[in-house]
């Protein structure tokens, strides 16, 4: 037997075992050039292909109309919990909280089953930082439509949390243990639809729902259908739709993609002016992942919003969408 065989065997034992204790424990460290692959990782991101798989399951379960909307809330709830917290409190900061609610956030958004929010958070303010240059990490312009919706966190080089950018938050010991064992959530909550699936059907039969019904439909469909549209983001965000103001990328608005997201759409408006909470610049720029922090702030949650200054409907725009007589009045804040 040749050392490179007797080399390589270790190598990819060493690999498997690290990658089975990843689902458990995203901070395990690895060590080796594989760190830096951008080689789709099979062992790690078997959950994730079983996840799409077990919506097959649905011919077998059957529906009914609790499950569906079971679905349908906790698609809405949890992508708000995405755009919300994930996206506009802990990777922007755009508005504030006490720490007790602040870690409420982190345990809601865990249930997206779209990593721990310091993971989350890093890597998009790595995406700002680089947006669609060659060091963005998932630009559709460098590597295509399925590397920036899917590919890039699928391969080692992105899979570890890079806590250096994100200091403000890494100094809480509670978000880093959420964030390291970020399984802990999506499998408590697939556990209490099982429970409460059966439970409905022992006790409350006239719903026409069980145990396999509720979790197929409430986690699996519902989260694949959270994960597809959330990544949309970043594959047809930089693609489809019109740009008002020229930022220095291909970021785009589109109300198709705003609706589904509940405000992300605004993509070319956020990144003009990406430390505003709202992103639906304009009254009629839909953006319900505002308005409900909006509830928020009024039943004292949350504080500080930070408004798109008025500076922002004076400068330049870009292309068809330039008002003809000047910019329009801001929406109020």
């Amino acid at each position: 037997m040749s050392a490179t065989t007797n080399n390589t065997r270790p190598s990819l034992l060493r690999r498997g075992l690290s990658a089975l204790i990843q689902w458990f424990d995203t901070d395990c460290a690895t060590t080796g050039a594989d760190d830096n692959s951008e080689r789709f990782e099979w062992i790690r991101c078997l959950p994730f292909i079983v996840l799409h798989l077990a919506c097959f399951a649905v011919f077998w379960v059957g529906w009914s109309w609790f499950a569906v909307w079971t679905a349908v809330g906790l698609y809405l709830a949890r992508m708000f919990a995405v755009t919300g917290f994930y996206h506009r409190y802990f990777s922007h900061r755009s508005f504030k909280t006490s720490r007790v609610v602040q870690f409420l956030f982190a345990l809601w958004g865990a249930t997206a089953v779209q990593r721990g929010a310091l993971w989350w958070a890093s890597h998009h303010r790595h995406h700002h930082r680089h947006s669609d240059k060659e060091t963005d990490t998932h630009s559709p312009h460098r590597k295509g439509f399925w590397w920036a919706h899917l590919g890039w966190f699928a391969c080692a080089k992105n899979f570890r949390t890079d806590y250096k950018r994100i200091p403000d938050f890494a100094k809480y010991p509670e978000l880093v243990f959420l964030n390291r064992f970020d399984s802990l959530m999506p499998a408590l909550l697939a556990l209490t639809l099982y429970l409460t699936g059966w439970l409905l059907g022992e006790f409350a039969p006239g719903l026409g729902t069980s145990g396999p019904q509720l979790l197929v439909w409430g986690f699996f469909i519902s989260t694949v259908a959270l994960f597809h549209f959330t990544c949309s983001i970043n594959s047809l965000a930089h693609v489809i739709g019109s740009q008002r103001y020229t930022t220095g990328d291909e970021s785009r608005n589109s109300l198709l993609l705003a609706l589904v997201t509940l405000g992300e759409g605004w993509h070319n408006n956020h990144h003009h002016y990406m430390n505003s909470t709202r992103q639906g610049f304009y009254w009629w720029e839909i953006d319900i992942t505002y308005y409900l922090l909006k509830v928020f702030e009024r039943l004292g949650l949350i504080w500080g919003l930070r408004p798109v200054p008025a500076k922002v409907y004076t400068q330049i725009e870009k292309g068809a969408n330039r008002p003809r007589n000047g910019a329009p009045k801001p929406a109020a804040t």
